[in-house]
């Protein structure tokens, strides 16, 4: 699968190893072989080895129309050659070069202090991340999302329905389990939800990276302490009481204010108007924030606006970020169907994060899409190689909006968003069920380096068969029979019981024009009774 991918150290870079290369050559090509050799003892100079390549002799290609050139592939520059250095303070200075490159390649932004991952957290990544790629199928198959980006945080929408599934019980358990890909141990999804939550707010030099949590509940409602110290102990998501029954709009707008304040006011309005009722009991939200400029930085002035192809057939104009210098060092690597190119965030201790990114060949995303699973991209982040690329990346700013209850409820958990939900968990009944979730995110992408931003809110209302007697709606557009009674005696007349005094029997007729005409009308049937004194 990666047979593109090549790594420098496995060239020759001295004289004695080409020379050793030299000789294994076939006797069938002992003509190349002799001239070869005839150059290299009469050449002079030798140009430069390239940071992040080594030179192939190779007919000079012919101009791609695509911006972007093969990286990995060094083209020699004859008019960057230097005449007159003997050859042996160019192999001194060759060896050099080879050293201080492979030494990059071990430690290519420092050694990282890092605290290794454990069997719990690991068993969360691997649900998340296959959420991840269940949740992008599905909304990149959605007619609705036809022709619009996609973004949006997995992490931010599992974690909030991580602490939904803690109040979950029975086959709705079943099904929100089904879905996240949540381990079913409880000792193992909590103690690895803790590990990463405690590792993304440890906080590091160099960037900004946090996440929260928090519960928003009914300030009358009782919830069962169990549920609200799992929410605390294990996700730090603390309970504040609001009125939802008597003031839900200004309860919207402080849980969309706490949304604000926890991700730099990027992620506005995450719940919209209406979404806060008085049958509303509890929100759940998450929310997580990330500033961090790139380890290798792109200059403003070389962002110009270039063609992207959205189409093969159309383009739109971009502005187009470049980085193609000798320090322009990234992790790389390739397959017959993309390329992966991997852009470090800068740092100095903490988690070393990094953009990954997958670019299809011939434009083929879908190909990529139905191909992609947890296990092929684990694959191709262990085979990047760390050496220079000449990059070509445009700036962009998205920010999307999701309402997920059509998808959850597509993606297999149902039950959970009808009153048949079982939450007893959280309160110890079966009242509650989810009314929505609400899902936003926000990117910028520029020079310096990426904000992104993203929330989610679950919200979890009353059951209205438990405390409510359901409003009757009564529509008369069609036939109908009407009596009018004696409310006293309960006396009400029936067809041919017209016979007694003081009884009236009043047909379905309508009068018009004084003639009776029936049918001409829409059709009532009547009786009114006067009971005797």
């Amino acid at each position: 699968m990666y047979s593109n991918l090549t790594t420098d150290s496995g060239y020759s870079t001295t004289f004695d190893d080409l020379k050793y290369n030299l000789s294994k050559w076939s006797p069938y090509e002992s003509g190349a072989k002799s001239q070869a050799l005839q150059q290299v003892k009469n050449q002079s100079y030798m140009p430069p080895l390239p940071v992040g390549g080594v030179i192939k002799s190779t007919p000079t290609p012919t101009p791609s129309p695509s911006p972007t050139p093969t990286p990995g592939f060094f083209i020699a520059d004859s008019s960057k050659y230097t005449p007159g250095y003997s050859k042996e303070s160019l192999m001194t200075q060759y060896s050099s070069e080879k050293a201080a490159m492979l030494n990059s390649l071990q430690t290519p932004t420092g050694v990282k202090d890092t605290t290794p991952v454990s069997e719990s957290g690991k068993d969360v990544v691997q649900a998340n991340n296959q959420f991840a790629l269940d949740l992008y199928s599905r909304i990149v198959n959605d007619p609705q999302q036809a022709g619009q980006n996609i973004f949006f945080s997995p992490w931010s929408i599992s974690t909030a329905l991580a602490i939904t599934y803690e109040g979950a019980r029975g086959g709705t358990a079943d099904e929100i389990r089904s879905v996240f890909h949540f381990p079913a141990d409880d000792a193992t999804r909590r103690t690895g939800y803790y590990e990463i939550l405690t590792g993304l707010n440890r906080g590091g030099s160099g960037y900004t990276l946090r996440t929260a949590n928090a519960l928003w509940a009914e300030r009358t409602y009782t919830f069962l302490p169990a549920y609200t110290s799992t929410a605390r102990s294990w996700y730090s998501a603390y309970v504040t009481n609001l009125d939802f029954i008597n003031n839900p709009e200004p309860s919207r707008k402080t849980i969309n204010q706490w949304v604000a304040d926890q991700t730099a006011d990027k992620i506005q309005d995450l719940l919209p108007q209406g979404s806060i009722h008085d049958l509303t009991r509890l929100v759940i939200t998450n929310a997580i924030y990330f500033k961090g400029t790139w380890d290798k930085q792109f200059e403003k002035e070389n962002t110009i606006e270039e063609d992207f192809r959205i189409s093969p057939s159309q383009t739109v104009r971009v502005p187009m970020m470049r980085r193609t210098d000798k320090e322009a060092k990234y992790w790389y690597g390739e397959t017959d169907t993309l390329q992966v190119l991997g852009m470090p965030y800068a740092h100095k201790d903490g988690k070393q994060l990094s953009m990954l990114v997958l670019l299809p060949r011939d434009d083929d995303l879908k190909a990529v899409e139905i191909s992609l699973t947890p296990q092929k991209v684990s694959e191709l982040q262990q085979a990047l190689v760390y050496k220079q690329v000449k990059v070509y990346f445009p700036k962009f700013r998205l920010e999307t909006d999701y309402r997920l209850s059509d998808t959850l409820k597509k993606m297999g958990m149902p039950t959970a968003f009808t009153s048949a939900a079982n939450f007893s968990g959280m309160d110890g009944t079966r009242n509650l069920f989810i009314d929505d979730v609400f899902h936003k995110a926000f990117v910028d992408v520029n020079e310096e380096g990426t904000e992104a931003a993203a929330a989610t809110a679950v919200t979890m209302t009353l059951a209205y068969h438990m405390d409510y007697e359901p409003i009757p709606v009564f529509r008369a557009d069609h036939p109908f029979i009407f009596l009018i009674q004696d409310d006293d005696t309960g006396e009400h007349p029936v067809h041919g019981a017209g016979d007694q005094p003081g009884r009236e029997l009043i047909t379905g007729f309508q009068e018009a024009d004084g003639m009776a005409c029936p049918g001409t009308l829409p059709r009532f049937s009547g009786a009114f009774f006067s009971p005797l004194p």
